[in-house]
């Protein structure tokens, strides 16, 4: 498995650049750019705007693992409002375009949600949410598979696809091998374990999000940094190769208030710890 790190995980108007620089010295193989409305990956942003970060990420001998966004919570495929649902989908094909530009596979995506304990989301009904949500991807799958960029539908706390069975179910039903799971592993354990996840889920994984999570304390707080949460790694990595998972694992974490570049220091150490490196 290949050891990423997400942009988020620098301090906000860190550029690229900056960021790909640190992440070398830091001992990455890969990162993982995020596109918002804002800043250097845009809905705006031209094919000549990725290849020079494509340059950039060459020069620092390091490899994109992939494109992420927090516009899904924005503009959920979800929403009552239709206007609303053509935008998340719009937005879900021009990163496609921004990925096959970055020459990468596999894209991010937030599947609406039928409520959230952290953010301000409208409300929707559980069999509505699916239906929309299922709706949208069918007709974005024929997209993805046109780019050949895989939709990585994650596990997120907006709940919706709240089990495994869910998620299996859901995909399944879409049917497409561009159409698959950016599984999270922090974000379950605040009512189920990841690796149980894992070996259900299996092939369906595209990408794997590593964070680590503390159960005492239950809300959004209680994300913590690797190692130091509840998370069973010896076990997810134990799954992930039962079920032949042998991709990018990508760190999503939020800066330090102080000195934050120790941060990437400390989650590069503690990934290698997790992969076995050391």
């Amino acid at each position: 498995m290949k050891k990423g790190i997400n942009l988020w995980a620098f301090p906000a108007g860190t550029s690229i650049r900056e960021a790909l620089e640190l992440a070398k010295k830091a001992g990455f193989e890969a990162i993982e750019v995020n596109a918002a409305e804002e800043g250097e990956v845009t809905l705006s942003s031209t094919e000549a705007d990725m290849k020079r970060i494509v340059e950039q990420a060459k020069e620092f001998g390091l490899e994109l693992v992939g494109l992420s966004t927090g516009l899904f919570w924005k503009y959920p495929i979800t929403s009552s409002d239709e206007s609303v649902r053509e935008k998340g989908k719009g937005v879900c094909r021009k990163m496609l375009d921004l990925a096959t530009w970055l020459g990468v596979d596999a894209i991010l995506m937030v599947p609406g949600s039928v409520g959230s304990s952290f953010a301000p989301v409208e409300p929707v009904p559980y069999d509505v949410a699916y239906k929309r949500a299922k709706d949208a991807l069918l007709e974005l799958k024929e997209y993805a598979e046109k780019t050949k960029v895989a939709i990585g539908v994650e596990n997120v706390w907006n709940m919706f696809l709240t089990s495994p069975f869910d998620m299996a179910r859901f995909l399944d039903e879409i049917d497409s091998p561009y159409v698959k799971a950016y599984f999270d592993v922090g974000n379950v354990v605040v009512n189920a374990y990841p690796e149980h996840w894992i070996r259900i889920l299996g092939k369906r994984i595209v990408r794997v999000h590593f964070k680590d999570f503390k159960r005492a304390i239950g809300n959004i707080n209680g994300f913590v940094n690797l190692l130091e949460g509840d998370v069973n790694w010896p076990e997810v990595i134990k799954a992930l190769q039962e079920v032949g998972y042998d991709s990018y694992v990508t760190a999503e974490m939020s800066p330090y208030k102080c000195y934050p570049d120790q941060l990437i220091y400390d989650t590069s150490a503690a990934m290698d710890r997790i992969l076995g490196r050391c």
